[in-house]
């Protein structure tokens, strides 16, 4: 009701007092149902994305009314759960008037990968189911790119899709993620799992002889910076207790699957590695994020965790398995802590560095799934083993994600410093029939493209930049006579800016100007190399940095496409 002046007895004017209170109102019914799906929850900011996925989960979207009743039970404005809420691609908030989402939502990868295999025409077919019960839209990449091209059905896969494939799912209404045999706990410790958590934590191996394990091994960061995990452990455990751990498996990068393919498979040694680097770095708690494509690997990890917590080899630190929701931009670590402490997924300015202040203001441990799946075997067969595993001068193993027009894609372990062409030809199984490799991604999106001719540059750490790329999560994505790298490029910069966080202009504006450039049948050079400047020179994290390289590369590799 609007307010209205009186005039009192004195002549001053006065206000009348509202009927009804200002804002949007708590409906009752809205406020119900998000008690009885928060439960015994406690009600903690940090806990906001979570308790959006369980409105999601339960309505197939969250209403406006929900929102306003989530914001009154966790004490927060409305504003801040509502952009919390749109800010990630998994959650439809729905405004009041406006119908809701179909029951069923068919997701078609577009990304590199997929496309090359057929996406578009998929897309395009399965687009005529879209309907009261089903919608059809295009999604990043799922993590699946040696199974190209990919849909999800629900929670539901479909590996190489076919319209008839996806119909089928639809009709059964199969929609719920199917798990793999993978090796349970028990199995894990007939193996002799958790032996070497054991004498770590019981005092048969010290921490410094740990790390210095480590140290020698040549052992780096996995996700993609590459930093020496021994010498990581060193600088967080320097740091003032309480320490936190922040575990990484937000693998959106375009081409990369290795977390997954390892996830599905040996969860447990993943789970020791973590454990291992909690005792050494002297952490009481630890979380887990995991992206929300991955609910297969959600749903195996909450099971093995419950195992672990019922039957414990020693004592445990507290672990929160989280749960992302459709973010790339969170594979930064930043931003992933961010998402963590239940806000949108920005990165941060730094310094400081996460392992100073990080999740919720304390130094934090934050590391790849993978860096924490081989340390029990580097503790267990020594860093002479693990070191002594490279090619061409390089050390270590590396888990390729290989996709594209090889006979044999999927994650190939090799030795760090293969070259693309022995990555080919001694794991892949060759090329396809009637294809050659014309160039390569040697980093997933933002590591850039190299032709055929640089084929024989040992892929690893510090070996690419001279080139103009990087290795990052080791996503080799491969291409043929049949492929132009100027197509790729603009498949890679739509990803780009459909997954900047817009915290930046740079990256926000930049990513998609680069859309409408590269899209001409003509690239202005002088304007895409000013914009990439831009870009590289101003942007907050390594996104918009990155985001140029394929661009770069193009007109450095392959001019011919742009005659």
């Amino acid at each position: 009701m609007a307010q209205q002046s009186v005039i009192d007895t004195s002549g001053l004017p006065r206000k009348r007092a509202r009927s009804v209170p200002k804002g949007r109102q708590v409906d009752a019914g809205a406020l119900a149902e998000v008690q009885a799906l928060l439960g015994a929850s406690p009600r903690r900011r940090d806990l906001l994305v979570e308790f959006l996925h369980r409105l999601q989960d339960a309505h197939g979207c969250i209403s406006a009314a929900h929102v306003v009743a989530l914001a009154q039970e966790l004490g927060l404005a409305m504003t801040e759960v509502y952009e919390v809420a749109t800010f990630y691609h998994h959650f439809d908030v729905v405004k009041e008037g406006d119908p809701r989402p179909p029951p069923i939502t068919v997701r078609v990868c577009e990304t590199l990968s997929c496309q090359m295999a057929g996406a578009d025409e998929l897309r395009a077919a399965v687009g005529k189911l879209n309907g009261r019960e089903v919608r059809v839209v295009g999604a990043p990449c799922i993590g699946r790119c040696e199974h190209a091209p990919v849909a999800v059905v629900g929670r539901k896969t479909i590996d190489r899709a076919s319209p008839q494939a996806i119909a089928a799912a639809i009709q059964a209404r199969v929609t719920d993620a199917e798990l793999t045999a993978y090796i349970g706990l028990d199995e894990y410790r007939h193996g002799g799992g958790y032996r070497t958590l054991c004498a770590c934590v019981g005092g048969q191996r010290t921490v410094d002889s740990v790390i210095a394990e480590l140290e020698s091994s040549a052992l780096r960061g996995l996700g993609g910076a590459g930093f020496p995990a021994g010498r990581k452990w060193r600088i967080v455990r320097a740091e003032a207790a309480p320490r936190l751990m922040a575990v990484n498996i937000d693998e959106g990068e375009p081409g990369t699957f290795k977390d997954r393919y390892y996830l599905e498979r040996d969860p447990h040694r993943f789970l020791e590695g973590m454990l291992i680097a909690a005792w050494a770095v002297g952490i009481d708690e630890v979380y887990v994020y995991l992206r929300d494509e991955y609910a297969a690997c959600r749903a195996i990890l909450e099971r093995e965790l419950a195992a672990l917590a019922a039957d414990p080899p020693c004592a445990l630190p507290r672990i929160e398995l989280r749960r992302g929701a459709g973010a790339y931009i969170c594979g930064e670590e930043s931003a992933m802590i961010e998402s963590i402490e239940g806000k949108r997924g920005m990165p941060r300015l730094r310094p400081p560095y996460v392992a100073q202040v990080g999740l919720f203001g304390r130094p934090t441990l934050e590391h790849n799934m993978e860096t924490l799946y081989w340390i029990r075997d580097v503790l267990e067969k020594g860093a002479d083993w693990f070191a002594g595993q490279g090619r061409h001068g390089r050390k270590g193993l590396r888990s390729f994600s290989v996709s594209g027009r090889v006979a044999k894609p999927g994650v190939h372990l090799a030795p760090a410093g293969i070259t693309v062409r022995e990555l080919i030809a001694e794991y892949c199984g060759g090329m396809l029939p009637g294809h050659e490799l014309y160039a390569y991604l040697p980093g997933g999106a933002s590591g850039g493209i190299l032709p055929a001719s640089l084929g024989d540059v040992p892929l690893d750490f510090d070996t690419l930049q001279p080139y103009g790329c990087f290795i990052g999560s080791a996503a080799v994505i491969i291409l043929s006579q049949h492929d132009r790298a100027r197509d790729a490029a603009l498949n890679l910069m739509r990803f780009f800016a459909d997954e900047s966080c817009g915290q930046c202009t740079p990256c926000r504006v930049g990513t998609e100007k680069a859309v409408g450039l590269m899209a001409r049948e003509r690239w202005d050079e002088a304007l895409l190399n000013d914009l990439s400047q831009a870009m590289t020179d101003a942007s907050i994290c390594g996104l918009g940095q990155a985001a140029p390289n394929p661009i770069a590369c193009v007109f450095k590799y392959f001019p011919q496409e742009l005659e």
